[in-house]
C-alpha cells in the first residue's frame, strides 16, 4: 500500500530569477560568438553546441514552475514513479521533468441518491445520506483506487444500504435502536462503518448523517395508520396508569383522614365511576342524586 511521501521544491522566486541570470548570460554568450564570428575569429563548434544545448535546457527548465492554492497538494512522478507530496502554498519549481498530478485538500459532501431498501423488519423504506469527507493521504487517493471521488460515493451508499438493514424504521421500545428515533447512534454508525470501507483510499470521513427517511410509497399509507394506532394504545395506557393512581390515592386519602367510610360494593361503585371519568374521551355530565344516596 502506498504512504504520502512529503517532497518539498524549491521556491519558485528563486528559480525564476536564477533562470532569468542563466538566459541573460547565455544570450550574451551568444552574441559575443556571433561578433567573434564576424571578427574572423570563429567559436569552435564545440562552444557553439554547448551554448545551443545550454540555451534549450534553459527553456526546458522552464516547464518546472507551478503554483499551488492552500489546501491543495500536487503529487510529483518521475517516468511513473512516485517521488513525494508538494503541500507548501505558493510559486514553486521542481524537475520539469515529474509529472504532475493536482489533488485538492478541501473539505467536501455530497448527498447520497434515495435508496430503496428493507428494514431489519423488511419494510421498505426510501432513505438517503449526506457524507462529508476530505482527502488525508494523497498516495492512496491517486494509487490506490482508480477514482477516490467515485470510490468514496459508491462506497458510502453500499455503507447506508447495508446499515439500513441492520435497525428497524421505528420502534415503540424506547430501549431499541431505530432509524427514526435513534439519529445521532445511526449516524455514528453509519459514519464508521463509510470510514472502515475508504480507508483505503487516503480519505477520512468528518461526518455522515442521514437526510432523508420515509417508508417507500406502497406502504406509506398503512404504515401511517399503524403508527396512529400504536400511539393511541400508548396513550390509552398512561391514561389508565394515571387514573388507576389517582382512584388509589382517592380512596386511601379518603379512607385515612376518615371522610367517608365505604363498604366494599360502594367502592367498586366509586372506582367505576371515576374510571368512566378519568378515562372518557369526553368530559363527563354526572347525575345528581337529589334523594337519599340509599
Amino acid at each position: 500500500m502506498f504512504k504520502e511521501k512529503q517532497k518539498t521544491a524549491f521556491s519558485g522566486w528563486a528559480a525564476l530569477v536564477s533562470l532569468i541570470v542563466a538566459l541573460g548570460l547565455t544570450v550574451y554568450w551568444f552574441v559575443m560568438q556571433i561578433i567573434d564570428l564576424n571578427q574572423g575569429n570563429p567559436a569552435s563548434p564545440l562552444e557553439l553546441v554547448g551554448n545551443i544545448v545550454l540555451f534549450v535546457g534553459l527553456l526546458v527548465t522552464m516547464h518546472g514552475f507551478f503554483t499551488i492554492e492552500p489546501n491543495e497538494a500536487i503529487v510529483l512522478l518521475l517516468f511513473g514513479r512516485y517521488i513525494g507530496t508538494e503541500k507548501t502554498t505558493g510559486f514553486r519549481w521542481a524537475n520539469p521533468f515529474y509529472t504532475r498530478k493536482p489533488i485538492s485538500l478541501r473539505v467536501r459532501n455530497f448527498d447520497s441518491e434515495k435508496l430503496k431498501v428493507n428494514d431489519k423488519r423488511g419494510n421498505p423504506i426510501d432513505i438517503s445520506a449526506v457524507v462529508v469527507w476530505r482527502v488525508s493521504d494523497t498516495a492512496q487517493a491517486v494509487f490506490e483506487v482508480e477514482n477516490y471521488t467515485e470510490y468514496v460515493r459508491m462506497q458510502s451508499e453500499s455503507a447506508l444500504r447495508h446499515l439500513a438493514t441492520q435497525y428497524a424504521y421505528d420502534s415503540s421500545e424506547h430501549e431499541e435502536v431505530s432509524l427514526r428515533v435513534s439519529i445521532d447512534e445511526v449516524s455514528e454508525a453509519l459514519g464508521k462503518e463509510i470510514q472502515e470501507r475508504v480507508k483505503r483510499a487516503g480519505v477520512v470521513i468528518e461526518e455522515a448523517r442521514i437526510n432523508h427517511l420515509a417508508y417507500a410509497a406502497e406502504i406509506a399509507s398503512v404504515m401511517l395508520q399503524r403508527q396512529q394506532a400504536e400511539a393511541i394504545i400508548a396513550a390509552r395506557q398512561k391514561i389508565v396508569d394515571g387514573a388507576v393512581g389517582m382512584v388509589q390515592m382517592a380512596l386511601e386519602r379518603l379512607s385515612t383522614e376518615g371522610v367517608l367510610h365505604l363498604d366494599e360494593e360502594r367502592k367498586a361503585t366509586m372506582v367505576s365511576n371515576l374510571m368512566v371519568v378519568l378515562c372518557a374521551e369526553r368530559a363527563a355530565q354526572p347525575v345528581l342524586n337529589t334523594g337519599s344516596l340509599y
